[in-house]
């Protein structure tokens, strides 16, 4: 299959081009934002909307400097290092999802900090709506033909533009959309809404760490690897690798919360 006609360029003014990669992570952050919002309205969980509302804007930053230098310093030092211009053209596509998480748990850390607002109660509201951050830009990277997946003969196979070798190949970004986005968001909110999940604060921020991080591993078995590694044990990637120690993170949060006596009960 060919890729399909999308221009990455949604309409041009001049040299204003308002492009499908921004506008899909500008989606995530406004339905991440006011969901965040309503549920620190309706939870008992010690966070307000008021201060979900104000961390907004440092989530934004977190994710933008996060994710950027994540791919600047986990994939590509070497080119970035000779054209420090291109590290601020973020409207290229580029931005590296480890590094966006460590740039929103420093937001997190120090917003919680300075409101004295309980850490994890936080982060399981942030943890909650990730899902959905993800499913739009995985969406944005697969319009601007980024991060495509292994060559491959299966019936839904895609040519993509921007690859040089023109082979049919796995449409891996729609994979990690559904598994990291769409899955992850329905297996969260399940056990938010239908359990007393919120009550054990790290609970949600745990299971989220483990699932994306698995999601992310099984989906790496299908996309082309960003960096070759020759040394890498068992044809593992270095994206598979990355997400082994937020695995690992997860699963001692998760034991941590399940091990404390539960929260005020949630309303």
């Amino acid at each position: 299959m060919p890729f399909p006609d999308i221009d990455p360029v949604i309409f041009q003014i001049g040299p204003l081009a308002i492009r499908w990669y921004a506008l899909a992570y500008l989606a995530g952050i406004i339905i991440g934002w006011r969901y965040t919002m309503a549920l620190a309205g309706r939870l008992k969980t010690g966070v307000s909307p008021q201060d979900m509302d104000d961390f907004m804007v440092w989530a934004v930053i977190g994710i933008i400097a996060g994710g950027r230098l994540g791919q600047v310093i986990f994939y590509h030092p070497g080119y970035y290092l000779a054209n420090p211009l291109d590290i601020v053209k973020i409207w290229q596509g580029g931005m590296a999802f480890h590094g966006g998480l460590l740039g929103v748990i420093l937001a997190m850390l120090w917003h919680t900090r300075r409101r004295k607002i309980p850490f994890f109660a936080f982060t399981d509201l942030i943890a909650l709506v990730a899902p959905i951050g993800i499913f739009f830009g995985r969406l944005a990277n697969f319009i601007n033909q980024e991060h495509y997946g292994r060559p491959s003969d299966v019936d839904w196979a895609i040519v993509f533009q921007t690859d040089p070798t023109q082979l049919p190949r796995h449409p891996s970004q729609i994979y990690e959309a559904l598994l990291e986005g769409l899955l992850l968001y329905l297996l969260l909110a399940a056990v938010a809404h239908g359990t007393k999940a919120m009550n054990r604060p790290g609970l949600i921020t745990g299971l989220f760490m483990m699932g994306y991080a698995a999601a992310r591993i099984v989906a790496e078995f299908f996309r082309e690897p960003e960096i070759l590694v020759d040394a890498l044990p068992f044809a593992t990637t270095w994206g598979q690798w990355l997400s082994l120690p937020m695995f690992l993170i997860g699963l001692y949060v998760f034991r941590r919360s399940m091990l404390r006596p539960l929260a005020g009960q949630a309303t």
